[in-house]
């Protein structure tokens, strides 16, 4: 983790290949919301189709992380991504795409106030991923922050409030299916990060800034600001 951290590489190969694959799966989604995709998967299943409304905002939602995964990769990441971390992130985001497409193109509930809710989480959620990565990056760009740990902006309400910020647009993605099933995705990526990512993340930084990251960690929640 140290070493993977520290390493600073543009990963040239790896990133076109994250996105390439990534658009080879959105035009997949596309085949599955809004042409016979789902029904050449699904050969046997019912001949009435989904709500399209709801079909059109898993769609936007796609798009949205995608532009978000372009500023992440191309702008943000600065290190090195091994070759299994390419294949990890790529399988994760072709599990938001094709399997919530697949979820929720069943639903012929028509948009209500739940949907509406979680247009709103997966709003809040890309912002605070998306826009506290950018203002601590503007932040460690100032030279005289070298060396010191970034724990201002929305990150003075949570250690990994980026890693908060998928937690939402995920569950966003689940709610908009209106299935069941959808909820083991973020359920999943929850115990991924508790128990995981973050861990690793924490023991990484503990290394690198010592006592300004425990005093840090004393003194603000984990993953979920004001709860964990």
């Amino acid at each position: 983790m140290v070493d993977l951290y520290s390493s600073k590489d543009k990963s040239v190969l790896q990133k076109s290949i994250i996105l390439i694959l990534e658009l080879l799966i959105i035009g997949v989604s596309y085949w599955i919301l809004f042409s016979e995709g789902y029904h050449k998967i699904f050969p046997k299943s019912s001949p009435i189709d989904g709500n399209e409304i709801r079909h059109l905002i898993i769609f936007v939602f796609h798009l949205v992380v995608f532009l978000r995964i372009c500023i992440t990769i191309l702008y943000l990441i600065k290190r090195h991504i091994p070759w299994e971390e390419t294949i990890s992130i790529t399988f994760a985001f072709a599990i938001y795409y094709i399997g919530f497409s697949l979820l929720g193109y069943k639903t012929q509930l028509n948009i209500d106030f739940i949907d509406i809710v979680a247009i709103a989480l997966f709003l809040i959620g890309s912002y605070l991923n998306t826009g506290a990565e950018l203002a601590r990056d503007r932040w460690k760009k100032n030279p005289e922050n070298r060396g010191r740990l970034y724990t201002r902006g929305l990150f003075k309400y949570s250690m990994h409030i980026n890693y908060f910020g998928d937690l939402l647009w995920v569950t966003a993605y689940a709610i908009i299916t209106r299935n069941w099933y959808s909820v083991s995705i973020p359920i999943m990526l929850f115990l991924f990060f508790a128990f995981y990512n973050i861990p690793l993340l924490d023991s990484y930084l503990a290394t690198k800034y010592g006592r300004q990251f425990e005093k840090y960690r004393r003194k603000t929640n984990r993953l979920i600001p004001f709860i964990y």
